[in-house]
């Protein structure tokens, strides 16, 4: 069910320490910013007759298209120095040729341009436009999108966010005038970083110390409901969540399904954020010894402003849960055996801090399975009758 491994929660966040992000990323982010940059390129077959009529579109093209055997590739805008954008182009001339590009999904790797930090993570995607009955002769005719800023194995962090950015502009690159380039395409490709990244840090911002309660809510899908507040903040808590949730990491539709199930049943009041007072209120608030201790990373990892740090932060969390995870669910079937695996299974449950979420779930995968289902409802018993005993 999920990827095998046992950590301790020490071992976890030395991992913050190892795979953060490249030295570039830590030293741009000393200043509390990062220079990104963008460009988008039309993309055409060598077959492709499109009639173009704008002048100054006809200009551009005739300065900047790239001619290769089997297609061209043109600069449509960037946000590029002069000087880096014909190598960015270059780059992108030889991943094309190579076929390393494939419609609708991103590719991350460094290039070496001129700029400030001569070397950045590179997002490249190309969006082909469909073929219309009416030019049946037309060839891959698309759009070449790229994003430039960091490194690159901290643009891997985003990878599905940058996929899902690019995506958004699909409806507007309809044809190669692009007449609204200045109104909606331009501007749509200046927010990527913004848009893409920094959601995490904007939470971790906004609701301090309180991180501890989203993520619990994240991991006991507990519904987070944000009052009061700019649609923004509303978009970056559901991200947030969704990003911090082990749903989806099931391999089993029907374990999903149950466990969706099991949880919904057991779910407390919405988490509520009220967003009218500075800092953000939160009400039926609910955390956990293991959420608890990662809240200083997470505060951290926003002191430093940077956001590839602290989505490695939350991988991290992530995994540490999911090898939590594991290990009850063997010590569950060993306790089916063994009086003294059950003993271990009480001792792993007090100690790992997470033992109210790991029974949700280990309840929820074991729902048709008697002789399981009676150990974990003892666990859960221990566990209640240890909380009464300390409260």
């Amino acid at each position: 069910m999920f990827t095998s491994q046992t950590s301790s929660f020490q071992d976890s966040l030395d991992v913050e320490e190892r795979d953060e992000c490249d030295a570039e990323d830590t030293a741009a982010f000393s200043q509390k910013s990062l220079d990104c940059y963008y460009a988008i390129y039309l993309y055409q077959g060598t077959r492709s007759e499109t009639p173009v009529e704008n002048v100054a579109w006809n200009k551009r093209r005739a300065d900047s298209t790239a001619s290769q055997e089997d297609y061209s590739l043109t600069l449509v805008d960037s946000s590029l120095p002069s000087e880096a954008e014909p190598e960015l182009r270059c780059y992108i001339s030889r991943r094309l040729s190579k076929g390393a590009l494939l419609g609708g999904m991103g590719n991350i790797a460094t290039v070496e341009l001129s700029v400030p930090e001569q070397a950045v993570g590179c997002y490249c995607c190309l969006l082909e436009q469909e073929r219309s009955p009416e030019l049946p002769d037309m060839d891959g005719n698309g759009y070449v999108i790229c994003f430039m800023g960091g490194s690159e194995k901290g643009l891997n962090l985003f990878r599905l966010e940058l996929d899902k950015y690019v995506q958004g502009l699909q409806s507007s690159l309809q044809t190669p005038e692009l007449q609204n380039l200045e109104t909606e395409v331009r501007p749509y490709l200046s927010r990527w970083y913004e848009e893409s990244v920094m959601h995490i840090y904007r939470v971790v911002q906004l609701v301090q110390g309180g991180i501890s309660f989203l993520l619990h809510a994240a991991l006991s899908h507990t519904h987070v409901e944000v009052v009061r507040s700019d649609a923004r903040t509303k978009a970056d808590v559901a991200r947030f969540i969704k990003a911090a949730s082990l749903q989806g990491l099931s391999q089993q539709e029907a374990t999903a399904a149950s466990l969706c199930k099991a949880m919904s049943e057991d779910t407390p009041e919405d988490l509520l954020i009220d967003c009218s007072t500075a800092p953000p209120t939160l009400s039926n608030t609910g955390s956990n010894r293991f959420c608890d201790d990662w809240t200083q990373a997470f505060l951290n990892g926003a002191e430093r402003c940077n956001p590839f740090l602290l989505r490695q932060i939350l991988e991290n969390f992530k995994l540490k849960a999911i090898q939590d995870m594991n290990s009850l669910k063997r010590f569950v079937r060993q306790a089916e055996m063994s009086h003294y695996a059950l003993f271990r299974c009480c001792q792993f449950l007090q100690g790992c801090g997470n033992g109210d979420v790991l029974l949700q779930n280990a309840r929820a995968e074991h729902s048709e399975l008697p002789e399981a289902c009676g150990i974990v409802a003892v666990l859960e018993e221990f566990l209640s009758e240890r909380r009464h005993a300390q409260a």
